[in-house]
């Protein structure tokens, strides 16, 4: 059996993995590289593996470095199945048709704004059209949590819950090669346990090989209550204070749905109230409907305050969802008392470079940032305390408050990852970290070797291991 890394390598984003055995090959996740004009260029470069021989793709969740080249696999030929959860799938309807729609937008924006004559370094043409979507979206077959699925007579997998967002799996697979029957395990995005609105990840107590992601594998996130106190005081002292408007970047999925969940509950204990709050993000509508359509998978303390909503909708904060480009517009010529959410999480494409661009020079307002922010993008940038950004094309000062707040983060942090790993019986017979900037998977799998004493390394992108 061979193992390939093709993406998420000593970097976070384009998770994709390919085992081959004498009678199978496929793919665990099939994502997109994100941050800057490096990663578009391994974008163009994909794939680089024969698509057409693939029995089957197995999706850890709907994030687009997870499953972001879909279309293009089902474009150069790959007509297998592809197997996700149920809420994975629905999202996947929506999030894959925007990233096509983003793609052809900004393909055309860098096709306007080219100097005359002068080759771009990344050509202004999108990976894949609204059409190979739809050809991706047909190959959808969804699989509930914790059930049997055999998509190969030598290959059974199980689908458990990761607690990173809504419908996130980790994958267990067992494959028979040659006479013998290996286990791997496939972490996914793990979500840091006992947070707002999602359960946490399942236990796992067993694996012969291992991967594991490391976004956060050198650091401990801050303390639920410290992170609230933080996030309370960034809005209060914004609007009450400074009388200025809080720009909110966030992935559409998971993390949107989190930030609402926390106002309301922050309004239901009345340590904010008035809230006016727009959700600028084509799809954020359509994920949170999904969301709420999959209330089986939230936690307890998440269904109570559903049902208080339910009961009190008149206490409820004012939360507005922007759909057409003209209202998203005019939230630029809000000056103050707004709560503006937008896509991306990473500030590097979508709307939310519109509000950052008409907010960030403004001292009365902020920027709360709640997610991992890639190396090369502009959120990246913003956290690292840069004082002068280009968005599009115009230079902006960088004079609104800048907060980070790790704590929302929906990956496990170090001492979380450390947690779940400690429930395997014994020791896997290889480790691999993955999904983590390089310096950090390393940090990482040393700090695995050193307190758990097992078998661990940083794989190298497009290497290849055979057991």
């Amino acid at each position: 059996m061979k193992l390939v890394f093709y993406g998420a390598a000593a970097e976070v984003t384009g998770s994709c993995y390919l085992i081959e055995t004498a009678s199978t090959r496929f793919l665990v996740d099939c994502g997109m590289f994100q941050g800057g004009r490096e990663a578009d260029m391994k974008n163009l470069q994909f794939p680089a593996f024969d698509p057409v021989g693939l029995d089957f793709v197995l999706l850890t969740h709907a994030h687009i470095d997870h499953s972001g080249m879909l279309p293009k696999l089902a474009a150069l030929g790959f007509d297998g199945p592809i197997y996700c959860t149920p809420a994975t799938a629905e999202l996947l309807d929506i999030m894959l048709r925007d990233s096509a729609h983003i793609q052809q937008k900004e393909a055309e924006w860098e096709e306007r704004h080219r100097p005359n004559g002068r080759r771009s370094i990344v050509p202004g043409t999108p990976l894949y059209s609204e059409k190979d979507v739809v050809g991706a979206l047909k190959l959808i077959r969804p699989v509930a949590y914790d059930t049997e699925l055999r998509p190969h007579h030598t290959v059974v997998c199980k689908f458990r819950e990761a607690g990173h967002i809504i419908g996130s799996a980790i994958i267990e697979v067992w494959v028979e090669d040659d006479g013998q029957r290996q286990k791997i395990v496939f972490s996914g995005d793990l979500g840091q346990p006992d947070r707002p609105i999602l359960r946490s990840p399942a236990r796992i107590d067993s694996t012969d090989i291992l991967l594991v992601e490391s976004t956060y594998g050198n650091r401990l996130h801050k303390a639920m209550p410290d992170t609230i106190d933080e996030f309370v005081h960034a809005i209060r002292h914004t609007i009450d204070h400074k009388h200025g408007n809080v720009i909110i970047p966030a992935f559409t999925v998971g993390r949107t749905q989190e930030i609402l969940y926390l106002l309301i509950d922050l309004t239901r204990q009345r340590r904010l109230e008035n809230l006016k709050v727009y959700v600028d993000s084509p799809l954020a509508l359509s994920a949170t409907e999904i969301t709420m359509r999959h209330i089986e998978l939230f936690n307890q303390e998440a269904q109570k305050l559903m049902a208080w909503g339910q009961e009190r909708r008149r206490e409820m904060p004012d939360i507005r969802f922007v759909q057409d480009v003209e209202e998203s517009m005019a939230l630029n010529e809000i000056r103050s008392g707004a709560i503006i959410i937008s896509a991306s999480g990473m500030c590097d494409a979508g709307r939310i470079k519109h509000h950052l661009r008409w907010n960030l020079g403004r001292p009365e307002c902020s920027v709360v940032i709640t997610g991992f922010q890639a190396m090369g993008t502009l959120g990246r940038r913003l956290v690292d305390g840069a004082k002068l950004v280009k968005i599009f094309g115009h230079e902006v000062p960088v004079r609104a408050d800048i907060y980070t707040i790790g704590g929302l983060s929906a990956h496990a942090d170090r001492d979380a990852l450390l947690g779940w790993l400690q429930n395997f019986r014994k020791p896997p017979r290889q480790t691999f970290v993955v999904h983590g900037e390089s310096s950090i998977a390393e940090e990482f799998a040393n700090t695995v070797r050193d307190r758990l004493g097992w078998s661990v390394r940083v794989p190298e992108l497009q290497e290849t291991v055979e057991f």
